[in-house]
């Protein structure tokens, strides 16, 4: 009996970008920045009210404590201009 091999090579999982924690004075905030090539979605930025564009680098954030009534704290994420995110106090 032969075994085929594939033609392909199975796809590398995409390594996470880096995150780092970064005091507000609401509290301690989760940071990861997006590169304009992963970013396929139009989002909102919750500081400009602007919209995000599709390849437009930019922020993740959420919370590092949850809030009263989220299951996690990753549930509470949001994407940021990474201006509007410096400017935030």
């Amino acid at each position: 009996m032969s075994r085929r091999r594939s033609a392909r090579p199975a796809p590398r999982p995409l390594r996470p970008a880096a995150e780092r924690i970064v005091d507000k004075r609401d509290g301690q905030w989760f940071v990861r920045p997006i590169t304009g090539a992963t970013s396929v979605k139009t989002y909102t930025c919750p500081g400009c009210h602007a919209p995000i564009t599709p390849a437009t680098p930019h922020m993740v954030v959420w919370p590092v404590e949850k809030a009263l009534l989220s299951a996690d704290a990753i549930d509470e994420r949001r994407h940021w201009h990474s201006a509007c995110w410096t400017r935030r106090h």
